[in-house]
């Protein structure tokens, strides 16, 4: 295990706040919930994280889901920890969607398979999605894709997100569920980790849809997230880069 898994672990089990553990927590599920049209502020998805209550005078009001998803993002990335040295299953990636969706209104819906594949077809921008009978099959292929390789790098990573939000397995939070298997592989492979932040979801998602004709194109907005990242290791503690790969 590299310095950065362990050093994240330890403070998550220290409870230590404000260090690289807590911001990256606030900052992971901050981003990737506001892509998805979360309405809660950075500084709102901070407040739940340190207090774990809700108490937004004189702002605007948010959904309950958001708030929801929000807590249910803090409990996710403790359990990418918790599993960090488990190969990536599909049993993994099911409980991921499992706990960011359990609470939610979709859970409640007959048709949504909270923690399994979707029921019903979908789209994605306009773009046909695998269709439900289809989802098994293909999600064992590409697993069977990933695994297979040996030296695992930022440009795997990002087929793997590309085919994976290709098939778009669940209903709904394919994209929370795909940059948190993101996050946790870069730690297990010891390269530089990364957020997709929301400034830059419209590089991401034409990163997402032009993958096949320009890889390099959601490569390179990965490889700048990498640099953030980078650097609030560096601020924390500059030893943690030791053993990363940096693109």
């Amino acid at each position: 295990m590299n310095k950065l898994t362990t050093f994240l672990i330890d403070e998550q089990q220290g409870h230590c706040k404000g260090g690289l553990y807590h911001k990256t927590q606030v900052q992971l599920a901050y981003n990737s919930n506001r892509i998805e049209g979360s309405k809660l502020t950075e500084e709102q998805t901070r407040y739940i994280f340190e207090t774990r209550t809700i108490g937004f005078k004189d702002q605007e009001a948010v959904p309950v889901d958001d708030i929801i998803e929000t807590t249910n993002h803090f409990v996710a990335f403790d359990y990418l920890l918790r599993t960090i040295e488990e190969p990536l299953t599909g049993a993994i990636i099911k409980e991921f969607h499992r706990i960011l969706k359990s609470g939610t209104a979709d859970a409640q819906k007959s048709y949504f398979n909270v923690g399994d594949y979707k029921k019903l077809a979908n789209e994605v921008g306009g773009r046909e999605t695998c269709k439900p009978d289809n989802v098994a099959k293909e999600m064992q292929s590409l697993g069977e894709w990933y695994n297979a390789r040996k030296d695992v790098t930022i440009h795997t990573l990002a087929e793997y997100h590309w085919r994976f939000e290709s098939i778009h397995p669940f209903q709904d939070g394919n994209g929370r569920v795909g940059r948190l298997i993101l996050f946790r592989e870069c730690l297990r492979h010891s390269i530089m980790p990364f957020i997709i932040d929301n400034e830059h979801k419209m590089y991401y998602y034409r990163g997402l849809s032009e993958f096949k004709q320009t890889p390099g194109f959601l490569v390179g907005t990965m490889q700048s997230a990498q640099d953030v990242y980078e650097a609030w290791i560096k601020y924390f503690n500059e030893e943690l880069l030791e053993g990363l790969m940096i693109k």
